[in-house]
């Protein structure tokens, strides 16, 4: 299992051959091994990344990094691993950069998508609305919502006007295409879910690509 986090950068398209292929341009890493988790004190096995120096921090999280010999990172998150096996190719202070992947490797990449806040039901669900001529008074509602006197209520999970956006979503089997190991950048085959500059994930996949 490997994992790295990045910043999103925006899209380009490489040439690869004659092909012509659209790729999301991350800048990952470096990242670093800020705690090691084990089954004896923790109940499970996984690795606990850092991400992005910053200047300060509150003091429970400076003692944290203290610990790790490490300055304050403004992200940090898990990465789980199957056994203590993979938990001894880890150490703490350890830099992990972005040549863990090769060109030709498939990835996964977790992100966050854009937050649109408060929305309607056209555009959150795709509802098509009513009549768009004048007078209908019905263009861009639900429509009826409850039921009749039995249940005489709205049923959990009922698509309605709400928070959009803003949902972890993640893409599996995407090809790196290209690496650039001094400027930390990483080019992977399509796109990623989040604004430029969204925090993004790259680990190893999960699901076998067929």
């Amino acid at each position: 299992m490997k994992m790295i986090m990045g910043r999103k950068m925006g899209m380009t398209q490489l040439f690869k051959g004659n092909e012509v292929v659209p790729v999301t341009v991350i800048k990952a890493g470096p990242c670093y091994v800020v705690q090691k988790k084990t089954p004896q004190v923790d109940g499970y096995c996984a690795v606990q990344l850092g991400f992005e120096e910053m200047k300060k921090t509150n003091k429970p999280l400076e003692g944290h990094f203290k610990k790790a010999n490490l300055k304050a990172l403004r992200v940090l998150k898990e990465m789980r691993l199957e056994n203590e096996e993979e938990l001894k190719e880890y150490e703490v202070g350890q830099t992990i950069k972005v040549d863990i992947f090769q060109p030709g490797e498939f990835v996964d990449i977790i992100g966050w998508t854009k937050g649109r806040g408060f929305a309607g039901g056209v555009k959150r669900w795709g509802f098509s609305g009513g009549p768009k001529t004048h007078g209908s008074k019905f263009h861009r509602e639900l429509g009826s919502l409850g039921q009749h006197t039995e249940p005489a209520k709205i049923f959990k999970g009922k698509k309605m006007p709400g928070h959009y956006g803003n949902e972890r979503v993640t893409i599996h089997n995407l090809e790196v295409v290209k690496l650039d190991v001094e400027n930390n950048l990483i080019a992977v085959k399509g796109s990623v879910p989040g604004a430029r500059g969204g925090l993004v994930l790259i680990r190893s996949p999960k699901k076998t690509r067929k």
